[in-house]
């Protein structure tokens, strides 16, 4: 359906009008904080935009109320990410830190890359990591995870095919 769709625009706005105060309010009890709960109702109804299926939603409550404890889980896994960044730099020393510029690029790496090993086993993430990023032949991988040869190849390979799932996911939304 076109975005520019006369129903679809009403069912959004007539969604909106309904209940973004509800919603609203919803988040503020759970964050504590208007200004983010704010955001978080922005971020709901853009979702709701983007997936054009207002004029399907049947239940609205129980349905934005889902969309926002995603939004929500994403914040606060973004700010435990961000706080452990925070954490890290603190040992580094101050003349090493990275510009602003640069720490705001790693941090969208460090996000980017939670956000693509999400879903996957702790062993799984491991080995991905150990391989991709620390560069650990498979061997190596093997014995620092006290685990067979064979087990790395599948724990890639389960990484490799979600990675591509992730992206096919994106291209079609």
């Amino acid at each position: 359906m076109p975005a520019d769709d006369p129903s679809l625009r009403c069912a959004v706005n007539d969604l909106y009008a309904d209940h973004h105060s509800w919603l609203h309010g919803w988040l503020r009890q759970r964050l504590g904080n208007a200004c983010d709960a704010a955001d978080l109702v922005q971020d709901t109804f853009v979702r709701i935009i983007r997936a054009r299926n207002a004029l399907e939603i049947r239940e609205p409550r129980p349905y934005l109320s889902r969309v926002a404890r995603g939004l929500l889980t994403d914040l606060f896994r973004r700010r435990s990410l961000e706080q452990a960044y925070l954490e890290a730099m603190l040992w580094v020393p101050e003349e090493e830190h990275p510009s602003p510029e640069d720490q705001a690029i790693l941090l969208q790496a460090l996000l980017e890359i939670d956000r693509l090993l999400d879903g996957l086993g702790s062993k799984v993430k491991q080995t991905f990591i150990l391989s991709q990023c620390d560069g650990l032949t498979y061997e190596q991988i093997a014995e620092r995870l006290q685990i067979s040869v064979r087990s790395v190849n599948n724990y890639m390979a389960k990484a490799m095919e979600h990675y591509c799932l992730m992206q096919l996911r994106l291209q079609s939304s």
